[in-house]
């Protein structure tokens, strides 16, 4: 019995392209975020140490290591910015509950990104050669590690509660039995491995009502 598929999760083929947006079910956005949201966190941990161990001689060493963290997490932020953008743009409709918190996600992102950079102007042009940690920075890299936990709760309810940019459908192949691999643009039959020789007869469409069910358009 197989117990590793590589394949299918890291091949473009069979993809649709989506511009920024990325591929279909390898969106650009979640990806891009990890390294803001982990550079955030470890900048704000290590101004806490370098607060903690002020009068040793390796405050000045995290507080160092907090400042490059924060330029290399906020230099990725706006690429990640630019791609949730286009999601948002793309991928949602005004009116919705979906567009409402991507709206929230986007604006608490935004406000973090804006603290960021306005922390790393401090560092660098007003306590460029401090030897620890003092409390305009400290307070700055806090408040952005705050801000990104509820900026990531907030994403984390588009994608998990949502399903928002998540390629699923209900009844996949995948989670079936069986030896081959499903890789992506593999539908139905094909994808199952079942005999495909004998034309199947596809149902007939149910009338269209005017005004009923969920109208949540994905636009390319």
């Amino acid at each position: 019995m197989r117990r590793f598929s590589f394949r299918p999760a890291l091949t473009l083929r069979g993809r649709k392209f989506k511009g920024l947006r990325g591929w279909s079910g390898k969106p650009l956005h979640p990806p891009l975020t990890d390294i803001p949201v982990g550079a955030y966190m470890l900048a704000a941990a290590f101004d806490v140490i370098s607060v903690a161990g002020q009068n040793e001689s390796w405050a000045r060493d995290f507080y160092r290591a907090g400042t490059f963290t924060l330029i290399g997490g906020g230099g990725v932020a706006l690429l990640a910015a630019l791609t949730g953008f286009w999601d948002w743009y793309r991928s949602t409709e005004v009116g919705t509950q979906a567009r409402r918190t991507a709206s929230a996600h986007g604006l608490t992102m935004v406000t973090v990104t804006t603290v960021v950079l306005s922390d790393i102007g401090v560092r660098v042009f007003a306590a460029g050669g401090d030897r620890y940690t003092h409390i305009a920075p400290l307070a700055l890299s806090l408040l952005a590690a705050a801000l990104t936990v509820l900026g990531g709760t907030i994403g984390g309810s588009l994608a998990y509660d949502y399903g928002f940019n998540v390629e699923t459908a209900g009844d996949s192949p995948v989670w079936h039995r069986s030896e081959r691999d499903v890789f992506p643009g593999e539908h139905g039959d094909d994808a199952s491995g079942a005999d495909t020789t004998t034309p199947s007869v596809p149902p007939t469409p149910a009338p269209s009502v005017p005004g009923t069910g969920p109208s949540f358009p994905q636009r390319a």
